[in-house]
């Protein structure tokens, strides 16, 4: 069974002569463990994509399911568990709470879930170890650099044991030596620790990371890509045959 799977997803933001429709009909289909890229230009309708399917919008027509079960028509409440239990997120600017330090951030989605601090605080730094940040448990972001921080942003997404990640433009604003291992990390992420990998990017290099690109335009998808051999030569073929070089 899919993941994540949506049907005919839309969503139009107003009503009458002032409606934009952001997504158009969209069929999305993404396998356990599954690394996909999303790629195209600015206003496409990658990030809608990305807050749908993560329950932080909702669609005006079509649905998302995440593990067979249709999160579009959920209560507020039972979206809020299925986000802290099911769904890890990673965002372009971190979104760390400066006065915690590296371990108590990466496992906030366990203490808000109600864990014991100590169960919490074990399993935190046991994440902070497998991202590399094993000696910084105790630093608070302003103590941490930018691909630190962002190491810990994916701890954290990664401490409940969720079956999918979603990750919005992870890598945009990072250099391109922490972008590279960030992108490396999320295929880790992937392919030895089994997680579902939904990536929003502008990066060509980062998105090679990825087993699959689907390529948006205008709200729809025109392209859905397998990555295999010279992956960064590939993506760029893609895009080229997509119109979005």
């Amino acid at each position: 069974m899919a993941i994540v799977e949506t049907k005919g997803l839309t969503k139009v933001y107003g009503s009458g002569d002032t409606a934009v429709t952001a997504l158009d009909s969209v069929d999305l289909s993404v396998e356990p463990g599954e690394f996909v890229a999303i790629m195209g230009p600015s206003g496409c309708g990658k990030s809608t994509l990305l807050n749908l399917i993560g329950g932080l919008d909702r669609p005006t027509a079509g649905s998302v399911s995440i593990d067979g079960t249709d999160v579009s028509t959920m209560s507020d409440d039972h979206l809020t568990e299925l986000r802290r239990r099911r769904i890890g997120f990673v965002f372009q600017f971190f979104n760390l709470i400066p006065v915690l330090n590296a371990a108590e951030n990466a496992g906030l989605p366990l203490t808000l879930d109600g864990a014991k601090p100590a169960d919490a605080d074990r399993r935190a730094r046991d994440w902070l170890m497998r991202v590399g940040l094993e000696g910084r448990t105790g630093s608070r972001p302003d103590q941490l650099s930018g691909g630190q921080q962002q190491r810990v942003a994916v701890a954290r997404a990664l401490v409940a044991e969720p079956a999918l990640m979603l990750c919005d433009e992870p890598t945009g604003n990072l250099d391109s030596k922490s972008s590279s291992e960030i992108a490396e990390l999320l295929r880790q992420a992937s392919a030895e620790w089994g997680r579902a990998i939904v990536m929003v990017t502008h990066d060509v290099g980062i998105a090679s990371h990825a087993d699959r690109i689907v390529f948006m335009k205008d709200g729809g998808i025109v392209d859905d890509v397998k990555l295999d051999g010279n992956r960064v030569e590939q993506t760029r073929a893609a895009m080229e045959k997509a119109g979005l070089l």
